[in-house]
């Protein structure tokens, strides 16, 4: 399932005092099954972006088309379903008593049966690498990393085709992040979903995505694979980003050691470089 941004802009407030330019002219085409990366200092409008990918902004011009629908359409259902945005701390959103029925929640709103919402809900539990046995255990009562990927199996019990996931690893610590990126990876490999990471951490986008665009006041700044935008170090700069800490450690390191590549911008890829260059 495709994404297609043309000539997007988008104005909060508009008309008033208050009125802020977020979306400039964004022009963007996301293809289905893709892992792409979306990054930004914060303020720069990568999150009012993907807010317009479910119709939860409307443009002030341009369009986004969802599979061909425009985003504007009444057929709001068909959105909500296609398109599963997760948001910041989503784990804030957890209510229920038990994991079944916050995962369930949506489910139940859909009108499905028993044996059907409780399919999904197993189904999504496992897919986001949650064991069954905490299924009527308190939300509350698990650890963070848990607590989010509960949040994000209510999302995939709905199944929509495109997720998108806003700062996902932000708040967890080095455990529960290592756990998440798994997820991400396993369920990227094995559902064929589109993904959408939203991030500002570099490290994160690094070590995930196969494409990342870069969004800079309002506007796509780069749109490549992540070795040719984080090669660009001083633009990513000028628009209060930077590459992956190893990019820079690389560079620092070429100035000794001519040899070595520069181009590298995840810690696995630095320690294969180093690797062979001590065998030769």
């Amino acid at each position: 399932m495709s994404i297609v941004v043309e000539n997007l802009c988008f104005t909060y407030k508009k008309n008033t005092p208050l009125q802020i330019n977020a979306l400039n002219n964004i022009n963007i085409k996301i293809e289905s099954g893709e892992l792409v990366g979306i990054i930004g200092h914060t303020g720069s409008g990568k999150t009012t972006l993907v807010q317009h990918f479910n119709g939860l902004l409307k443009p002030t011009s341009g369009r986004v088309l969802i599979n061909g629908k425009d985003t504007t359409s009444k057929d709001i259902k068909y959105l909500r379903k296609s398109v599963g945005i997760i948001f910041q701390y989503p784990e804030h959103q957890l209510f229920e008593e038990t994991v079944h029925k916050d995962v369930s929640f949506g489910l139940v709103k859909q009108g499905l049966s028993k044996a059907e919402i409780d399919e999904k809900v197993s189904h999504a539990l496992i897919t986001v690498g949650l064991p069954l046995d905490i299924i009527d255990k308190s939300p509350f009562e698990l650890s963070g990393g848990q607590k989010r990927r509960v949040a994000i199996a209510g999302v995939i019990a709905m199944e929509p085709d495109i997720l998108v996931m806003d700062e996902p690893t932000a708040g967890l610590d080095p455990a529960g992040r290592d756990e998440l990126y798994d997820y991400i990876t396993r369920l990227h490999k094995e559902s064929g979903k589109t993904l959408i990471i939203v991030s500002h951490n570099m490290e994160d986008v690094a070590r995930l995505v196969n494409r990342v665009i870069v969004i800079g006041n309002g506007e796509v700044v780069l749109d490549d694979s992540p070795a040719e935008v984080f090669k660009k170090t001083d633009l990513l700069e000028s628009i209060g980003l930077s590459a992956p800490q190893i990019t820079y450690f690389m560079k620092i390191l070429k100035k000794n050691i001519p040899q070595l590549r520069d181009d590298i911008y995840t810690v696995n890829d630095a320690v294969k470089e180093i690797m062979d260059l001590m065998k030769q």
